[in-house]
């Protein structure tokens, strides 16, 4: 889901004579922007996305083949060319010497669920980090877990206070992800297998990424099995 948020293209050609690239962008990471400024450091680049540091939040550029993670900046490229330079200008991101204008705000936050119950135990200690890549597998399990509950409005103070505990075992992105399951923000995939909790949905969240989609999936289910859906 997403809205404008009052950039035309008429405002767009005004002020940004030269090339730009529009966006969507998740609100808290909007609002991150709008409070940082200079030069950043680029965490990981590729032709699917760049992942960038901002202040301690990874921040991704995403083309529409990239995974739509919630703390990304969407556009509607098919790959993206290769970055020298990454700064925040007066609250606008630049990619070299390129403007991501954001036009639209989207929603990246979880459906809600209709469970009650009380949350089942989770080893935060044995998981944070577990694994291999920029989103190890045990942070993924932990984002699934933490987003169901999340979507069911259930408190888990305990387990939230564990994982900022442990964040700095992780990596800048995956920490960074963990953060957002913290605030119920999630990928579309997720979202959508939370919206039915069907078959079809869980297959289609279990083919993203390399183990990404199957970590977010366990996660899910063992969050499910210690709570209880309230009847329509």
């Amino acid at each position: 889901m997403s809205r404008d948020v009052g950039i035309t293209e008429e405002y767009v050609s005004r002020v940004y004579r030269g090339p730009m690239i529009p966006v969507a962008a998740p609100v808290r990471v909007r609002n991150r922007l709008r409070s940082a400024e200079g030069v950043l450091s680029v965490v990981h680049a590729g032709v699917d996305a760049v992942y960038i540091d901002l202040d301690g939040l990874c921040v991704g550029v995403l083309s529409t083949r990239a995974t739509q993670v919630p703390c990304g900046l969407r556009t509607s490229l098919d790959s993206l060319l290769e970055v020298t330079a990454v700064s925040v200008r007066e609250g606008v991101l630049h990619l070299d010497d390129t403007p991501l204008v954001i036009g639209r705000l989207v929603d990246v936050g979880v459906p809600s669920l209709r469970l009650v119950g009380e949350p089942g135990p989770l080893d935060v200690a044995g998981l944070v980090g577990r694994g291999d890549g920029l989103t190890p597998y045990g942070d993924d399990v932990i984002c699934g877990w933490l987003a169901v509950h999340r979507a069911a409005g259930i408190a888990t103070p305990e387990v939230d206070a564990e994982v900022r505990a442990h964040l700095h075992r992780t990596t800048l992105f995956s920490g960074t992800l963990l953060d957002c399951a913290l605030h119920g923000e999630v990928i579309p995939e997720f979202a959508a297998f939370v919206a039915t909790l069907g078959d079809a949905e869980a297959d289609v969240l279990a083919r993203v990424g390399h183990s990404s989609g199957r970590g977010l999936l366990e996660g899910a289910r063992l969050a499910l099995s210690a709570l209880e859906r309230v009847a329509a």
